[in-house]
């Protein structure tokens, strides 16, 4: 016993004393923090100045300003008094139902294992009080109150998940930003005094676990000084052995240097992927951040969230799911109902989600709208199928798995075990359900089975 401490304490010692360079090779031989895989489910929270026009999307100055958009050009038209500029809907961001006890507690409702925020989108608005940002952020014009503190606050006191950050690069109309894209991205005075100040001082003051990169894609990771940003991360910061980051680190990166890869948005490959990969996604189908103006059928049903969720995890990804707050601090209710809709089916089947690993068939051979994933134990390896859609005549006709004399089904959220035969030729395996009643209908909406003892 006595060695075995030794072992574990001097293994621990060298995991912790490593340290990394300034460099992709180096960086990217970085292990992701175990916690990230196993937690599945994130929630993405974008609010902004975009907040108060929640017109179009959270691009909305941009598609005023940079590439005028004719709806709009004619929003504001008919409702802003000619000299009306961006700056001035900062004064109307107040927040004032803004209760981040009651997002937490929601978040953490959704069975979501972490959040991210976003800190600063590319209107450049912060969300804390940033020295970094003089008054265009939001202890200084509009809510008078530091929301990135407020909400972190709340997310550790109250729940159990991470909390993250969003942060973007750039900023459209920052003048010292548009200087260093006028010299062809050879001065770095933008990055030297503005973009990276407030990542090191995110870090610093809020120790944030998801460090969400974006607004890189017009200069090379090299103007940006991501690598020098990451080492530092890594080796230094306060949380340098829990933190992730993803692939946003400047134009040719994306899904190719980072943590875990987004490679786009709404990125699911429905295949297996080789590197850790993120589904971040949106509940509205059009815009990240809220909308006024949206219709019922604009927002994804829990069956689109889960057929989203369910292929994301069998091919080895996390999903992270994006809700659009208003002006005034609230989450509308049809948000709400999806993330206590997701809660609702995670507390059933989350045995099959979290800590899961993809099995050697990602779907079902024969049978569409199912997918697999599965769990190593000590001593067995459970494969869990999800299925999609209800089976006709309560049977479940499986190409993939094959059993043996030591295999067993159960259904989640169901008590008793289930009957099944193998499939013609020993291949497959067919599952009879039980008649269930709607009392004793487990869950709404996808099914998972448990089934051990398989000889794949």
């Amino acid at each position: 016993m006595a060695t075995y401490l030794v072992c574990f304490v001097l293994l621990f010692s060298f995991v912790n004393s490593l340290k990394y360079d300034p460099t992709w090779e180096s960086l990217d031989a970085r292990p992701l923090p175990g916690w990230y895989d196993d937690a599945k489910l994130g929630i993405f929270i974008h609010w902004g100045v975009f907040s108060v026009p929640a017109f179009s999307s959270e691009w909305f100055w941009w598609q005023w300003k940079g590439q005028p958009m004719p709806a709009v050009l004619d929003y504001m038209q008919k409702n802003y008094r000619p000299d009306f500029t961006y700056a001035d809907f900062a004064a109307m961001f107040t927040t004032e139902f803004f209760v981040p006890e009651e997002w937490a507690e929601m978040f953490q409702d959704s069975g979501a294992k972490y959040i991210v925020l976003t800190s600063k989108h590319h209107e450049g608005y912060t969300n804390w009080p940033s020295k970094y940002s003089f008054n265009w952020n939001s202890n200084s014009t509009g809510p008078n109150r530091d929301l990135v503190g407020e909400l972190a606050a709340a997310v550790r006191a109250k729940t159990q998940m991470k909390f993250g950050l969003y942060h973007s690069l750039f900023e459209w109309f920052n003048p010292r930003y548009l200087d260093d894209k006028d010299s062809g991205f050879k001065k770095q005075d933008f990055v030297r005094t503005k973009t990276m100040p407030e990542l090191y001082e995110l870090v610093n003051a809020y120790k944030p676990e998801v460090i969400w990169s974006d607004g890189d894609w017009e200069a090379a990771d090299a103007y940006w000084n991501s690598t020098n940003f990451l080492a530092w991360l890594y080796n230094e910061s306060p949380v340098k052995d829990t933190v992730v980051t993803n692939d946003r680190w400047g134009s040719g990166c994306s899904c190719k240097h980072g943590g875990f890869y987004t490679c786009s948005d709404r990125y699911n490959p429905g295949k297996l992927q080789k590197h850790k990969w993120e589904n971040a996604m949106t509940i509205d189908k059009f815009s990240w951040g809220y909308r006024r103006n949206a219709r019922l059928e604009d927002y994804l049903t829990i069956e689109d969230l889960l057929k989203q969720f369910i292929s994301t995890v069998s091919c080895g990804g996390n999903m992270l799911m994006n809700v659009g707050p208003t002006k005034y601090g609230k989450i509308s209710p049809i948000y709400e109902e999806r993330l206590r809709q997701m809660g609702q089916w995670l507390r059933v089947n989350g045995d099959g989600i979290y800590a899961t690993r993809p099995w050697v068939h990602q779907n079902d051979t024969v049978v569409k709208n199912v997918w697999y994933t599965m769990k190593k134990g000590a001593t067995e390896t459970d494969v869990y199928a999800i299925l999609l859609e209800w089976p006709d005549s309560n049977l479940v006709k499986l190409g993939a798995p094959i059993t043996s004399k030591d295999t067993t089904v159960s259904m989640l959220g169901y008590p008793d075990k289930v009957t099944w035969t193998a499939g013609a030729g020993g291949k497959g395996i067919n599952i009879q359900i039980p008649p269930l009643s709607v009392e004793t209908m487990p869950c709404e909406w996808a099914w998972t089975f448990k089934m051990t003892g398989l000889q794949n």
